[in-house]
């Protein structure tokens, strides 16, 4: 595994919600973000490190 997609902590994720609704986060590992599905966002994951950042994020396509 390389330094980009490195794990993130499971308890971090836990605890880590949306900064624009508060809302919930999936993990999708394989694009190494973390999904809003209400913001229709989608934040990276950095050297383990999610950003949290609504200009950072990727704005999901339809079907996403």
């Amino acid at each position: 595994m390389d330094d980009l997609t490195a794990e993130v902590d499971p308890r971090l994720l836990e605890v880590l919600v949306c900064p624009l609704t508060r809302g919930p986060l999936t993990y999708d590992r394989a694009k190494a973000e973390l999904v809003s599905q209400q913001a229709r966002l989608a934040y990276p994951i950095r050297d383990g490190v999610p950003i949290m950042l609504p200009e950072e994020a990727r704005e999901l396509a339809e079907g996403e």
